[in-house]
This record gives structure tokens, C-alpha cells and sequence, in this order.
């Protein structure tokens, strides 16, 4: 039998509809979306982190939408610092402006007086238009798109599996990640986890196509504290990741171990990108977060004591 030539027809105009379709998702194209190889349907990688102890400060999702392009940690006292936009949990106050007296002084969004500030960079649908389409840290630099609220976040503090810890001091400033992950050629400060909901205990460092399930994006700090100093000119060398096993690494000493968990609903067919430094292509890889301790002494001491006691 003779084939139907308009159904064949119509077979084909599907398929390239289908293909096109896929490249407007994935991306390579004016919209923003990085291109298609860094999404991913299956999560390659197996956590292997120790067991210990935890306590979970409520902190909520951002719902005041606190949003802005500085970073209070890595570009102090320069608005749009950042060049992309972060989202916040935690401080009300935190900005470019921010000192150690004004976090103090601020009110918070988190439960038992945590004044700290966790901030992360926002996602958006790429398809969208910004709120700041035309501003510094949005389309200005390259990241363009509709800020997609969380649906979740988690601001968990651990304890060592192997030791008791020490309270983190008052104003001690962490970043995690590397938001130039992509020009350093995926070095070690790369430490992006992007995840799904329905497979726990896996993780990608590219874009998760998680259906119908939660995307999420964890964020672990390190916790072995050199016992001198809140800060240091990298912003790293004065708090270290623990060795294998959960031992910290000689001179360092142990203190409770900080994971922020922000879990999204992505709507379906929708692309989505991260913001980050122009140069970076929206790399998911370039995934951080920052952090400054503010939780009073005494809240601290608390939740140090419930950590070594759990143990």
C-alpha cells in the first residue's frame, strides 16, 4: 500500500516542532537558557557524607522576596557588587551597606532570634521577563528571566561525627561554591548540588530535569574553623572542609556543619538558569551560597550543647 503522504507530512512537521521546541528549552538562544548539554535527566553522583547529628532552623522562603545584586560578604560597601542577583533568607537588613552592627542590630526572618543572613543566587524561567530587566545584576548583565520563588528552604546546622564542636564565632562570614566555576575549569571550590526530590542521596552539578518532582539545590559549608579568624582574603582558608570520615584537617578544630536546601516547583516546558557573572554562561556548576553567623552567643551555645549531646 502506497504510504499517506499528508500523514507523513504531518509526521515530519511534528518531529521538527518537537526538535525546535527542545532547542528553545535548552537553550543556545537569545533567551538566556545555557545550552542543552547542561541539563540532565539522571543524577550521577551518590552522597557520602557521615552520619551525625542536626538541628533545623525555620528561617521560611524568602516570601518578603528579599532580593538584591550585592554581596555583603565578597564585595562589602559596593552596591551590585555582584553583578548577579541573590536571594536571602534570615537578616532583613542584609545589602551592600551591611556592617557587623547593623546585622545585629536588624530583625530577622528566622525562628529563636537567628539573626544571620543566607543568601544564594536566584533562578528564573528564561523565558520570562525580570523584574529588572534593565538593571544592574539582571538584564544588565546578562541574566535575564523571571525570578522563580522557592517553594522551600532548609537552614540545617550538623554536628562532627567524630568529635564534639566548638561555637562558630559571632559574625563569621563562609561562601561555598565557586561562582567562577566555569572559567577555573571546575576546580575544587566547586562544590554545586543540584538534586531532585523523588531520588535522595543523588546529586548532579548540571540542571535536573526532575518532572513532576521538586528541583533542588543544597548547599554545603565547610566546618573545620582555624580558631582565629571570622574572615580571611579568599573567604576560605579560614574555615576548611573536613577530611574524609568527618575528621578536620590538622590545626583546624570542628564546628557545627551548615547545609541550606532551597527546593523549587518548576513549572513544565519551562527553562531555567541560575544567574551568575556574565563570562560564566549560567554555568549550573557556578552554584553558591554565602553565609554570615549572627545568631547570638547564647542561641549559639544552645545549639552547640543539643549537637554534642545528641551524639
Amino acid at each position: 500500500m502506497a504510504p499517506n503522504k499528508p500523514a507523513a507530512l504531518v509526521v515530519a512537521v511534528l518531529a521538527v516542532l518537537v526538535v525546535a521546541g527542545a532547542a528553545v528549552l535548552f537553550g543556545g538562544t537569545s533567551n538566556g537558557a545555557p545550552s542543552r548539554d547542561q541539563y540532565v535527566s539522571e543524577l550521577d553522583r551518590r552522597l557520602d557524607e557521615p552520619a551525625a547529628p542536626h538541628v533545623v532552623i525555620r528561617c521560611g522562603a524568602n516570601e518578603e522576596r528579599h532580593l538584591n545584586a550585592d554581596n555583603p560578604v565578597v564585595s562589602p560597601g559596593i552596591p551590585f557588587g555582584a553583578h548577579h542577583t541573590h536571594e536571602y533568607v534570615g537578616n532583613r537588613s542584609a545589602d551592600a551597606r551591611s556592617t557587623d552592627d547593623s546585622l545585629a542590630a536588624a530583625s530577622t526572618t528566622c525562628e529563636k532570634d537567628d539573626l544571620s543572613t543566607y543568601y544564594w543566587p536566584v533562578l528564573r524561567l528564561t523565558d520570562g521577563t525580570g523584574h529588572d530587566a534593565h538593571a544592574d545584576g539582571g538584564g544588565l548583565h546578562g541574566n535575564t528571566g523571571e525570578v522563580l520563588e522557592p517553594k522551600s528552604v532548609e537552614v540545617r546546622y550538623g554536628g562532627s561525627p567524630v568529635s564534639p564542636v566548638l561555637p562558630m564565632p559571632r559574625f563569621l562570614r563562609l561562601i561555598t561554591g565557586d561562582p567562577a566555576a566555569l572559567t577555573h575549569d571546575y576546580g575544587p571550590d566547586t562544590r554545586a548540588r543540584w538534586g531532585c526530590s523523588d531520588q535522595p542521596g543523588r546529586y548532579t552539578t548540571k540542571y535536573p530535569l526532575c518532572g513532576s518532582a521538586t528541583t533542588l539545590r543544597s548547599y554545603e559549608f565547610g566546618s573545620c574553623w582555624d580558631g582565629n579568624n571570622t574572615d580571611s582574603a579568599s573567604h576560605r582558608t579560614h574555615v576548611v572542609f573536613p577530611l574524609a570520615g568527618g575528621t578536620c584537617p590538622p590545626k583546624t578544630f570542628p564546628i557545627p556543619r551548615l547545609h541550606v536546601t532551597v527546593g523549587y516547583d518548576i513549572p513544565a516546558g519551562r527553562p531555567f538558569a541560575i544567574d551568575s557573572f556574565a563570562e560564566e554562561l549560567r554555568d549550573p556548576a557556578t552554584d553558591h551560597g554565602m553565609f554570615i553567623n549572627v545568631m547570638p552567643e547564647a542561641r549559639m551555645a544552645e545549639l552547640v550543647g543539643e549537637l554534642n549531646r545528641s551524639r
